[in-house]
C-alpha cells in the first residue's frame, strides 16, 4: 500500500536547482574549486564540527529559553515559544535533567546545539546543561552555542570551563557597519584564546559580505543561513521588501545571491539553504530518533516518520478478543488506553474480515504517519 504524503511533507523532498552553479556564473572571482555543494543548494568551503554533526542529523537541539532582548525582523520563533521562559530538547518539553538525557539517548545524539530566544539570558541554566551533557556522554559530546549577545571574558571563561566547544555570535544587522570596534570583536578574540571554536552566524542578507570580510580578518568561520519566510516573520519580511523565491519554497528571493557575494571574501564559510535544513538535517535527525524508538510493528519511512495502524474508540475489549481469535502475534500490536496500535499491513489485510464487526461497536480503523517523538506531529491519517 502506498501512503501519500501531505503537501507539507512533500516539500521536504523538493530540491531546488543547484544554485551554486548560478553563483559560478555570477561571481567569476570566486574560486569554486574549493567548494563543496549539494543538490539542495547548500555550499561550503569550511564546516565547523558543529555543522558537520548537524549534517549527520546527530545534534540535539536544546532550546533553553524563548526570552530575548533583541527584535530582529526576520526572527522565525513561534508564538508558543517567543517571549516565554520554556525549555525544549528537540520537540520534547524539558522539566528535569532526566527528560533532557532521555531525549539525547533516544536519538543517540553525538552533540547538542544550544539556542533560543537568547540563551545567555539564562547563563547558569546553560552552564548546568553543558556540564550535565558532558558528564553523561563524555567530553566528546560536542556542544555549540548560538547567541546574539557579545559575552564578556568572564562569561566566556565560565562557558569554556563547563566544556563549551563552539560559539556562534549573531550580531544584529544594525551593528554590521562597524564590527571591528564592537564588543563582538572582543568576544571572538577571547573565545579563541580560551580554546572555543568561534564563528559568526547570520541570515544571508544584502551586505553580508561586510560580515564575511570581518570574519576573514578575525580568523573565524562564517555561517550564512538562507532567509526564510515563516508564520511569524512573513509580515515583517514583506514590509522590508522581501518576497518568496518560488511557490515551492519558503526561501526569500535574493538570499542565496547575497551569500554568493559574501563567499568571495571569506575562506571559512558555509551557506545553509532552506531546503537543506528540511530535506537533509531534519530528515536525518528524525531517522536517528525513529531507529531508536520504533516498535517491532512500526514502519520507518525514508523521511524518518513512523507508520502504523490504529483501532480506536468503540468496544476495545471486543477489538482485543478479535485480534486474539485470529491469532495476531503479540509483537505486532500494542494495547493502549482507548485504542490499539497495530502493524499497518496487518490492519490493511484484516480490514475486510473485522471492519464490519468492529465498526458496529463504534471502533474506527485508521493508518497514521507521525513524527517519531513522544506525541509526535501527525503527518497523515488514512481511514480504512
Amino acid at each position: 500500500m502506498k501512503i501519500e504524503k501531505t503537501s507539507a511533507e512533500n516539500q521536504l523532498k523538493v530540491y531546488r536547482p543547484k544554485k551554486a552553479l548560478y553563483i559560478k556564473k555570477e561571481y567569476a572571482g570566486l574560486d569554486m574549486e574549493k567548494f563543496t555543494e549539494d543538490e539542495t543548494g547548500s555550499f561550503y568551503n569550511y564546516l565547523s564540527e558543529g555543522c558537520r554533526l548537524c549534517q549527520e542529523g546527530a545534534k540535539m537541539v536544546l532550546f533553553v529559553t524563548g526570552l530575548c532582548p533583541k527584535s530582529c525582523f526576520y526572527c522565525p520563533l513561534s508564538d508558543e515559544r517567543r517571549g516565554k521562559d520554556l525549555v525544549f530538547a528537540n520537540e520534547r518539553s524539558i522539566k528535569s535533567d532526566e527528560d533532557l538525557l532521555k531525549e539525547a539517548e533516544l536519538m543517540n545524539a553525538l552533540g547538542t546545539g544550544i539556542t533560543g530566544g537568547e540563551p545567555l539570558l539564562k547563563t547558569e541554566r546553560v552552564l548546568h546543561y553543558i556540564r550535565t551533557l558532558k558528564a553523561s556522554f563524555g567530553k566528546e559530546h560536542h556542544i555549540h552555542l548560538y547567541t546574539s549577545l557579545a559575552p564578556d571574558r568572564q562569561t566566556l571563561e565560565k562557558l569554556a570551563d563547563a566544556g563549551l566547544d563552539e560559539i556562534r555570535l549573531h550580531p544584529p544587522q544594525d551593528c554590521w557597519k562597524d564590527l571591528k570596534n564592537s564588543q563582538y570583536a572582543d568576544a571572538l578574540q577571547n573565545a579563541k584564546k580560551l580554546g572555543i571554536e568561534a564563528g559568526i552566524e547570520i541570515p544571508a542578507l544584502e551586505g553580508a559580505e561586510k560580515i564575511a570580510a570581518f570574519a576573514e580578518e578575525m580568523g573565524v568561520f562564517l555561517n550564512l543561513n538562507e532567509l526564510e519566510f515563516s508564520d511569524n516573520n512573513s509580515k515583517a519580511l514583506l514590509k522590508n521588501g522581501f518576497c518568496l523565491e518560488s511557490d515551492t519554497s519558503n526561501a526569500a528571493a535574493g538570499s542565496c545571491k547575497s551569500a554568493g557575494i559574501a563567499f568571495t571574501v571569506c575562506r571559512k564559510a558555509h551557506f545553509c539553504s532552506s531546503t537543506y535544513k528540511d530535506a537533509v538535517q531534519l530528515r536525518k535527525r528524525l531517522q536517528r530518533i525513529a531507529k531508536n524508538t520504533a516498535r517491532e510493528f512500526d514502519e520507518i519511512t525514508e523521511d524518518g516518520t513512523l507508520v502504523y495502524g490504529v483501532i480506536e474508540g468503540g468496544d476495545q475489549e471486543l477489538a482485543e478478543k478479535t485480534l486474539q481469535n485470529i491469532e495476531i502475534p503479540a509483537e505486532l500490536f500494542e494495547i493502549k488506553d482507548g485504542k490499539i496500535e497495530i502493524a499497518w499491513w496487518v490492519l490493511e489485510e484484516l480490514k475486510e474480515n473485522i471492519k464490519e464487526e468492529l465498526e458496529s461497536s463504534g471502533s474506527r480503523l485508521n493508518i497514521i504517519e507521525r513524527y517519531p517523538f513522544e506525541d509526535g506531529m501527525l503527518v497523515e491519517l488514512i481511514p480504512l
